[in-house]
């Protein structure tokens, strides 16, 4: 079996849709014999690189005008592949006669459900892309329930032409580490002894604000850790207006090893965003043993599970609660991550190989 991949993503994006693109390209060479994977692009770069050295995996370069529009199906084509794997909501324009199925990942619609996020030419870009991709498409893969429910109302797209199939993370979360490694980081970012952990993009949707001002006159630090925006000036200007700075430490350039070291450093981690299409920090957590505080809405409970303490994300007396409850009883802590670490098995990587291996045949089959 030879698979394309738009590779975009997997050489350009830091987080999100490329880590779902390296995670997948790394997963699947490794848990699939005899497979070819071809990444395409217009040009590689040094993230992602390392994996051109698992088995079966290649890249292949893209050249001219609108490359990934217009050159990327046909390349893949000419390659000989018998499908290829969009791998973030796109899928190619033009094509030849040579016959091969087309698969894509959608992760979520959040521009159709919450357009204030997004400019008027952004939204519509984005729904051009993904419907036209979404109804070319020979399957579609769905990263949650929530996003195939999304792309059934939205798209347009019959449910039994999608799939769910989730997320893993980076191996780096799932390991164990020494004393001496943990000490070293705590000493590195001048971190105290407990802590509530917030990961991901400062943006609004992601409502770090609420968890900062859940956490006024508690004396509960927080460390965040995550691409900034313009909205983090509406944080710092909290921060400074209640005498929050040394309350709320904000940390840059963070590798991934550290960040996994962070996880396992923290005393709870909180995710409480308005949308998610999965929420890959929930699983980052899960797997690093750290009980989980999130939102009751979208993806995120598919992601926590019973690993997690639910809350509404705009009920300011609810988060700063279940904040309180969970930093104060570490019984309970200890509870969630037992929890925690028995589901989130179901996003190990053996398993999303044999997930995404069996739609792929299936999808050839037919």
């Amino acid at each position: 079996m030879k698979i394309a991949f738009d590779s975009k993503r997997f050489f350009h994006n830091a987080s999100g849709l490329g880590n779902y693109s390296r995670d997948l390209v790394r997963i699947l060479s490794q848990y699939t014999e005899g497979s070819a994977f071809l990444l395409l692009a217009e040009r590689p770069s040094e993230r992602g690189k390392s994996l051109l050295k698992l088995p079966g995996v290649s890249y292949h370069p893209l050249k001219g005008t609108l490359a990934r529009q217009l050159q990327m199906g046909k390349q893949a084509q000419r390659l000989g592949a018998d499908l290829f794997h969009g791998l973030s909501g796109e899928l190619p324009l033009r094509w030849d006669k040579t016959a091969i199925k087309k698969l894509v990942t959608i992760h979520d619609l959040i521009f159709m459900r919450y357009p204030k996020y997004y400019s008027f030419f952004d939204r519509w870009i984005h729904y051009y892309k993904f419907k036209a991709a979404a109804h070319s498409a020979d399957r579609i893969v769905a990263i949650s329930k929530a996003t195939k429910d999304d792309i059934i109302k939205y798209l347009g797209v019959e449910e039994q032409k999608i799939k769910v199939i989730y997320q893993g993370c980076h191996e780096v979360f799932k390991k164990e580490w020494s004393s001496a490694q943990l000490q070293a980081v705590r000493e590195k970012y001048n971190l105290p002894k407990q802590f509530i952990l917030s990961v991901g993009t400062i943006e609004e949707r992601k409502n770090l604000l609420t968890v900062v001002k859940a956490l006024e006159g508690t004396g509960i630090p927080l460390v965040v850790v995550g691409k900034e925006t313009k909205y983090k000036r509406k944080i710092e200007q909290f921060i400074s207006k209640h005498k929050m700075q040394e309350q709320v430490h904000f940390l840059q350039d963070v590798g991934m090893e550290e960040l996994a070291v962070l996880y396992t450093l923290s005393t709870v981690f909180i995710y409480i965003s308005r949308y998610e299409g999965f929420g890959i920090p929930l699983i980052e957590a899960l797997f690093s043993g750290t009980a989980v505080i999130t939102s009751n809405r979208s993806s995120l409970p598919e992601a926590a599970g019973p690993g997690a303490l639910y809350v509404d994300p705009e009920n300011l007396s609810d988060v700063r609660s279940k904040i309180r409850f969970l930093f104060d009883h570490p019984e309970q802590r200890a509870r969630l991550e037992r929890m925690g670490r028995e589901y989130v098995e179901r996003f190990q990587d053996e398993v999303i190989a044999r997930e995404m291996n069996a739609l792929y045949l299936e999808t050839l089959s037919e």
